[in-house]
C-alpha cells in the first residue's frame, strides 16, 4: 500500500514533532522543512501529494513558497497559520492555496480537511489491502481472495475505519464515535460487538482466532496485516 506523502513546511520544532507523529498514526508519510529554501530543495528531488505550509517562516515566507510551488508543480497546499484575519485568509486562497486552517487547530479536523483536499485534487488513495482483503473505495467494493464480499453500510464503514488507522489501537469509544452516524440510529456498545463479530466472520479465515482485526486486551482493537 502506498502511503500519502506530505511535505510539512513549519519552523516550530514542537509543532513539527507532534504533528508528524500524529499524521504517521493516521497513515501519512511526512517529510519536514523549516524554511522556504529547504522546502524547494526537497521538492526538486521528491514527489508529494500535499503540502502543509506555515505562512510565517523564519526563512522566507509561506506566500512565496505557495507562489513558487504553484508555478512549478501540481501539488495541493493547505496553509497552517496563527494569522486568522480575513486579509490573510483571502490572500492565501487568492494565491492558489486549497485550504486554510488557523492555529491552534484540532488534529482530527486538520486530517479531515487534508483528506477532502486530496479527494478534490484526485490524489487520495482509493485502494487499500491487508492480508487477502482489498478495498476499492472508488467502486465501494471489498474483495477477499479475489472474490467480492458484501458488507452492510455500517460493516463497510467499520472496516474503512480500521484500514484508515492501520497499526493503531482503536478503543471501543473511538470506534463508536466513527460509526454512530452512519447507521442512522444510535449504535451502542453491544451493537458494536455484534458488528465486529459479523465483520470478522466475513473477512477472517478463522473468526475465533482473527489475524486481521485483532483484539488488544483491555484496550480495544487493531488492524494487522
Amino acid at each position: 500500500m502506498n502511503e500519502t506523502k506530505i511535505l510539512l513546511v513549519e519552523d516550530d520544532r514542537l509543532i513539527v514533532e507532534n504533528l508528524t507523529e500524529y499524521l504517521k498514526s493516521e497513515g501519512f508519510r511526512v517529510v519536514s522543512a523549516d524554511g522556504q529554501r529547504k522546502a524547494m530543495e526537497i521538492l526538486e528531488g521528491q514527489e508529494f501529494d500535499l503540502i502543509l505550509l506555515d505562512v510565517t517562516l523564519a526563512q522566507g515566507n509561506g506566500y512565496s513558497v505557495c507562489t513558487e510551488v504553484k508555478a512549478k508543480y501540481q501539488i495541493p497546499i493547505i496553509f497552517l497559520t496563527a494569522l486568522d484575519d480575513e486579509f490573510s485568509v483571502v490572500t492565501g486562497l487568492d494565491m492558489g492555496a486549497d485550504d486554510y486552517i488557523s492555529k491552534p487547530f484540532r488534529p482530527r479536523e486538520l486530517v479531515s480537511r487534508m483528506r477532502t483536499v486530496l479527494r478534490r485534487s484526485g490524489k487520495s488513495q482509493n485502494v487499500f489491502s491487508a492480508g487477502d482483503i482489498r478495498i476499492d473505495t472508488e467502486k465501494g467494493s471489498v474483495m477477499r481472495n479475489g472474490k467480492e464480499i458484501f458488507l452492510s453500510a455500517l460493516e463497510y464503514r467499520l472496516l474503512l475505519v480500521f484500514f484508515s488507522h492501520r497499526g493503531m489501537v482503536l478503543t471501543r469509544t473511538m470506534l463508536l464515535e466513527e460509526i454512530w452516524d452512519v447507521a442512522g440510529e444510535y449504535v451502542n456498545d453491544n451493537t458494536l460487538t455484534v458488528y465486529i463479530k459479523r465483520l470478522r466472520e466475513k473477512i477472517e479465515d478463522c473468526p475465533q482466532d482473527p489475524k486481521i482485526i485483532k483484539t488488544v486486551r483491555g484496550l480495544g482493537y487493531k488492524l494487522e496485516g
